[in-house]
């Protein structure tokens, strides 16, 4: 093996690692709520503002984070902000001891998610990866980072149990510290500085390549869409152990669905990859996020019992992450790669808006009424709206921009 091919491996299996540390950490906390609600005194609705919260910065921080990582490369990214997910877990442990502790948490874990999940390292694959497997490297990175809620779900409800949520939370934290240790050998791809000279040939600015997608209706269509994924999966991944509990189900039911969506999700998002190089990837984002919606119909509608919540949780894990490959093998083919982990970052800011209104009205919504029900029934309205955008997108590339996205891709 040559020392090139060396260094892109080891570049898949380092994103691979940060990303399923950082996914698995974000959607296990869900377990946390009624441990917190009980220890703490804090209403449901305290816990998932906090969550809204952290799903905002998140959405707001990627464009900054993005563009940092598109001038300095990966590595310096990772390294800080798995740091500010480190703080941010830790906070919480002390969130009745400092004003806004539990809201300032959050912030702070947003940021951090923002550098360690998928708005950086992606761009990094992509940009290394050869163009005729890129979507299906892409589905393959995120695949192997969604195995991390599989295994994360699991620890963090074994160690709640046993030792109480504060043990358990320290443990998500010295995880989220390790990330560190594991962005040390990430290396930024030869065909970045590739890009970045076509980039200055073209005279392609950032301040141009914005201007250019937000007037592009395709990718304005796509990142509206996009919202209704945030709004559909935060919910999920917040809500469906409390759910659960409410319909008398035990909680390690829970936690075994949260594993198997991160395990389906890694079999969903690979498939999705292999598709993505062969069919419409608009095509494919849109019947997402219709079978998504029918599913969410079909698990309210149907009895909910340990067996209907496992296949409800294996269902929407296949279609959980999938967006991934499509989303950014969209971005990457109309707009090229100099300036993608910006717009990435954009449209996944209307992702964070998503999981911010589907956070904190689900809190709202149990407060107000002790059920879910108009919850679950906003879900499904947001999944078609986002389906009927998403078939309708126009993915062509913008007419001036072909030949410089063609060179810095």
């Amino acid at each position: 093996m040559t020392e090139s091919r060396r260094n892109y491996v080891l570049l898949l299996v380092l994103a691979s690692v940060v990303i399923s540390t950082a996914l698995g950490l974000r959607q296990s906390l869900g377990l946390f709520m009624q441990p917190m609600v009980t220890g703490l005194g804090i209403s449901a609705a305290s816990f998932g503002f906090a969550i809204a919260l952290q799903n905002l910065a998140w959405g707001l921080s990627q464009p900054f984070v993005g563009a940092m990582a598109d001038r300095y490369g990966a590595r310096p990214v990772v390294m800080g902000t798995a740091l500010v997910f480190a703080l941010g877990l830790a906070l919480m442990l002390f969130a009745q001891r400092i004003p806004a502790g539990l809201q300032i948490a959050g912030v702070l874990i947003g940021i951090g998610i923002a550098g360690t999940g998928f708005g950086v390292l992606i761009g990094t694959v992509s940009r290394a990866a050869p163009p005729a497997r890129r979507t299906q490297t892409v589905g393959l990175v995120a695949a192997a980072g969604s195995l991390g809620t599989m295994i994360i779900a699991p620890l963090g409800q074994g160690l709640i149990g046993a030792f109480g949520w504060q043990t358990a939370m320290l443990a998500f934290a010295a995880l989220a510290a390790s990330m560190m240790l594991v962005a040390v050998p990430l290396r930024a791809p030869a065909a970045a500085k590739a890009a970045a000279k076509a980039a200055a040939a073209a005279q392609v600015t950032l301040r141009d390549t914005v201007h250019e997608a937000l007037a592009h209706r395709g990718y304005v269509f796509m990142t509206f869409a996009f919202f209704a994924c945030g709004f559909q999966l935060v919910f999920i991944t917040s809500y469906l152990p409390s759910y659960l509990e409410l319909c008398g189900i035990a909680p390690g039911v829970g936690a075994t669905a949260l594993a198997l969506i991160g395990l389906f999700n890694a079999i969903g998002t690979y498939v999705f990859g292999l598709l993505g190089a062969r069919y419409s990837q608009r095509r494919l984002l849109a019947l997402i996020y219709l079978m998504r919606t029918l599913t969410i119909a079909a698990f309210l509608l149907l009895p909910v019992t340990p067996a209907t919540t496992l296949v409800f949780a294996a269902a929407m894990g296949l279609l959980w992450l999938g967006v991934v490959p499509l989303v950014t093998g969209i971005i990457g083919r109309t707009f090229g790669f100099t300036y993608f982990n910006t717009l990435y970052g954009i449209a996944f800011l209307s992702h964070q808006v998503g999981s911010f209104v589907g956070a904190w009205m689900g809190g709202v919504v149990f407060d107000r009424t002790q059920r879910y029900d108009i919850a679950w029934a906003a879900l499904i309205v947001i999944g078609v709206i986002a389906f009927l955008l998403q078939w309708t997108m126009d993915e062509r590339p913008p007419r001036p921009r072909a030949s410089a996205a063609a060179m810095a891709a």
